[in-house]
């Protein structure tokens, strides 16, 4: 299978006869645009995972290293196109302008969702792993009898193409030809399982068995993951039903702050997927074609502290939720098990009252 991509791992342009066509109208200021997400998430997710380890987060699922694969896929997007992500596209949930308070709400336990889905037209983090394919396959197919012309995207790893939701949901976007996007984001491991042992061949040619078609991307590379990207939306808009694309990246995190990876990968395997960072070789693209100076990068790095603080600031102030909304927003119309269970703690509380917030139940 062909791996596509149009900046190596050394910073140099390359042509690519399926690609090259999809980013043809792209200036100057979008590269570097596209560079400044990467950059600004990076920060991102730096900060959330410096909270965690200060106690002011619960957990935080790292996305080092898989920078390019989201922002090239989501700015590709159109603003009415509706995202599907898994809990680790943090980045994509800034791009389509969730506010840091809403990211971190969840993962600080003061929050039961994240942003609301309908101001940004993204989905909550899907914590169940391919769940998330069938509710974009599904809503890709009311799409069509809605008569619309925007598409759907489902984010998922490697590990999740083992899960039967997301053969289900390509049997079925494949039957009714569904303006939906698979993304796979092939990071390389499952948790603990390496990518090669679920699967002997290219996650991407799995696909085509369910007359799908597919591309293999190099996931580092934002320029080739935007241009794959818009080649399967071009599809999607156009009534050529699904896609699926595999960006071949690498997560050089934790799976989440509560993983050790060194359990189970080599100081050598890291190493020589750091030679092919996502962002060094989108600065030296840029750098080395003079589309980028000094100036520029200093006023990139300081819009990312910016968004840290922000973040930091976000985090640190968050109120304590009250006790009894843990009841809220469990069904749309009230439950009688649960109004019983809603006043049963209530009266548990009252036995506290005079005493101490802890003992009220109002401090974690």
């Amino acid at each position: 299978m062909v791996l596509h991509q149009l900046i190596t791992a050394s910073g140099t342009r390359v042509a690519d006869e399926l690609l090259d066509e999809f980013v043809s109208d792209l200036d100057d200021q979008t590269l570097r645009d596209l560079y400044e997400d990467m950059l600004i998430v990076r920060r991102i997710d730096s900060e959330a995972t410096a909270l965690q380890r200060q106690g002011q987060l619960a957990l935080w699922p790292p996305l080092l290293g898989q920078e390019a694969s989201q922002i090239g896929s989501v700015r590709a997007l159109e603003h009415d196109d509706f995202i599907f992500p898994t809990y680790r596209e943090n980045g994509v949930a800034y791009c389509r302008g969730a506010s840091m308070g809403n990211v971190l709400g969840v993962w600080r336990g003061v929050s039961n969702s994240g942003w609301d889905p309908y101001e940004i037209n993204m989905a909550t983090p899907q914590i169940i792993i391919g769940s998330q394919t069938l509710h974009a396959t599904g809503y890709a197919m009311g799409l069509v009898l809605d008569g619309k012309e925007s598409l759907s995207l489902a984010y998922f790893g490697d590990g999740a193409t083992s899960q039967g939701d997301v053969h289900e949901a390509m049997v079925f976007a494949a039957s009714f030809q569904a303006p939906v996007i698979f993304f796979c984001q092939n990071n390389h491991w499952a948790i603990s399982e390496p990518v090669g042992l679920q699967s002997h061949v290219p996650l991407a040619g799995r696909a085509p068995g369910y007359g799908i078609p597919s591309l293999q991307v190099d996931g580092n590379d934002v320029l080739a993951v935007l241009a794959a990207t818009r080649w399967a939306a071009h599809r999607a808009r156009t009534g050529g039903g699904p896609s699926f694309i595999e960006a071949v990246t690498y997560r050089m995190g934790a799976h989440t702050t509560a993983d050790d990876p060194t359990r189970y990968r080599g100081v050598t395997e890291l190493e020589e997927w750091g030679a092919k960072d996502p962002l060094t070789r989108m600065r030296t693209f840029l750098t080395t074609a003079g589309k980028l100076d000094d100036e520029a990068e200093s006023a990139m790095a300081a819009k990312a502290d910016a968004v840290a603080a922000e973040l930091r600031a976000a985090c640190i102030n968050f109120p304590d939720p009250e006790p009894l909304s843990v009841f809220e927003h469990v069904y749309v119309d009230d439950h009688p098990i649960l109004a019983r269970q809603r006043e049963q703690y209530r009266a548990y509380l009252a036995l506290f009252e005079g005493s101490s917030p802890a003992a009220q139940g109002g401090a974690s």
